[in-house]
């Protein structure tokens, strides 16, 4: 790999610090990234390597945790996030998303960010994070894939409440949700003939309507209208027999149609590797699938697996043909 994976510091606070120096102790060359926040916020004793270019990345990570200093306002108290550095967050996403686009960057990998502490310190204008990247990359639509080595699953509503899930899941929703996913399964993932399982709404996939008639009513006609050039589409199935051994063996992704529909099954099978993958934006972007973990930052027992596991994908993602 020639350019480096820009990785964002997130929220100065939380845990994203510490995960980041351990996955670099644990990657070093294999993977390599720079990173992108204040050196003040990194835990003491940590090899640091300041740059002025992230393609001397490459050349430092062996020996040292390659950083583009990134000044912020305040230093950092874990557990304690502090509005001044809001907006110090807000730009340290901005300029890893810059180098993805320039080209001097293979991919985006985030860290963890806190809404609140953006929201006042800097009035941030986003749901979140995904949004704003979706913003920067000029897209109105992206999709949220979590992703493991078991299982990759797309959630077609997500942070909204159970009972809104009927009324927002529109034909519209899902059939953009499935084009995305199978984009992105053949430009990030190299999958050529995309396989995708999508689950029913309701228990039984609404078991020919004695228990919701959406998956009659809908769901089934609109699969019926897609057409498959390239890939493949099945569904709707009942969500609680789509997950097993053997079913996931038939599909590539599987298209939920509400956040824990999606993310139940791949955070019971594989917790601690998951990975938060935007798909739809005009470069790569992955993430840990956890928060900031306030309650345990600098304690030095925060896991940088998923972190580890997000630069990995990245890296894989960015080789893919």
């Amino acid at each position: 790999m020639s350019r480096p994976i820009a990785l964002s510091c997130g929220e100065p606070a939380g845990i994203g610090p510490e995960i980041a120096a351990r996955a670099w102790d644990a990657l070093r060359a294999d993977c390599p990234f720079v990173w992108i926040g204040d050196p003040r916020h990194l835990p003491d004793g940590i090899p640091v390597a300041e740059l002025d270019d992230p393609a001397q990345a490459i050349a430092a990570c062996a020996t040292a945790l390659p950083v583009l200093p990134h000044p912020f306002a305040a230093p950092n108290t874990p557990g304690q996030p502090d509005p001044a550095n809001a907006r110090g967050v807000i730009t340290a996403i901005e300029r890893a998303v810059a180098l993805a686009q320039t080209g001097q960057a293979s991919a985006v990998c985030t860290a963890p960010i806190h809404k609140k502490a953006l929201i006042d310190g800097a009035n941030f204008a986003y749901p979140g994070h995904t949004e704003f990247l979706a913003a920067l990359g000029g897209v109105e639509r992206v999709v949220m894939m979590l992703a493991s080595e078991n299982l990759r699953v797309v959630p077609t509503t997500i942070h909204i409440a159970l009972s809104e899930v009927p009324h927002r899941l529109t034909p519209d929703l899902l059939r953009e949700t499935i084009e995305i996913t199978v984009q992105g399964l053949r430009d990030r993932f190299g999958i050529a003939r995309p396989r995708l399982a999508v689950a029913g709404l309701n228990p039984h996939a609404g078991e020919g309507g004695a228990m919701g008639r959406e998956e009659i009513d809908w769901i089934a006609p609109l699969l019926g209208q897609i057409p498959q050039e390239g890939f493949t589409l099945t569904g709707p199935h009942p969500a609680d027999t789509l997950f097993h051994a053997a079913a996931r063996t038939r599909y590539d992704a599987a298209i939920c149609m509400y956040h824990d529909q999606a993310l139940i099954p791949i955070k019971t099978l594989d917790f601690d590797r998951g990975v938060n993958v935007t798909l739809g934006l005009p470069f790569i972007r992955t993430s840990p699938d956890h928060g900031t973990a306030f309650d345990i930052a600098g304690q030095g027992i925060a896991n940088p697996t998923s972190l580890i596991e997000a630069l990995k994908l990245a890296q894989t993602m960015a080789a893919a043909p």
